[in-house]
Order: structure tokens, then sequence, then C-alpha cells
């Protein structure tokens, strides 16, 4: 007997974080401390990015932020964040011109 197919896996939609949010999971996470203004200041210095706002303009960021705020926290040891900035956007640059791992080689 043949069975049915399967459906295709549904993805759940993408979390986004308000800024009370990050800052109650950041330090949970890491138990470092990052306030409200800091998170302000690495948006507008470039460090991170909100990935949308809402209709009021409270901004909105997605998963990557937490990962991005620990670079972010090891880089400060040792670098200003005008280094930092620098750093950040060598690697990106890097991670993009990377092939995907995921696919297939041809």
């Amino acid at each position: 007997m043949r069975r049915p197919p399967r459906p295709a896996p549904v993805k759940p939609p993408r979390k986004l974080y308000k800024i009370g949010e990050i800052l109650r999971y950041y330090v949970s996470l890491q138990g470092a401390k990052v306030s409200r203004q800091t998170l302000h200041n690495y948006t507008q210095l470039g460090l991170i990015a909100e990935a949308e706002r809402t209709e009021s303009g409270h901004r909105l960021y997605d998963e990557s932020v937490f990962e991005r705020l620990r670079k972010i926290d090891l880089f400060k040891l040792h670098h200003s964040l005008q280094e930092v900035k620098a750093l950040l956007e060598r690697q990106d640059l890097e991670a993009k011109a990377k092939p995907d791992a995921k696919q297939e080689p041809s």
C-alpha cells in the first residue's frame, strides 16, 4: 500500500527581539551587562543591524544579534569600537565569500 507523500517541513516564523528581550536574554546567556543605550550606540555605529522596525518605530533584531554581541564583547577587550567594526566587516566579507558548506559539490 502506498503512503501519501509527506508534507514539506514548515519553518517556524523568524523570531524578532525587542531591545528589552535582548537585554534580558543576553545577560542570562552571557552573564554580560549591556544597556539600551549601548545597543542604540552599536546600531548607530553599524556594529549591529536592526532587522526591521515596528509601526511605532521600535527597533527589532533577529537571532544573529546575540552572536554579534558576543563577538563585540570579545573584540572590545583589545580593540576600540572603530577597530571592532573593521574586524566585524572583514569577517562578514569573508563569510559571504566562502561557498556555503551545505551546498552539494557539482
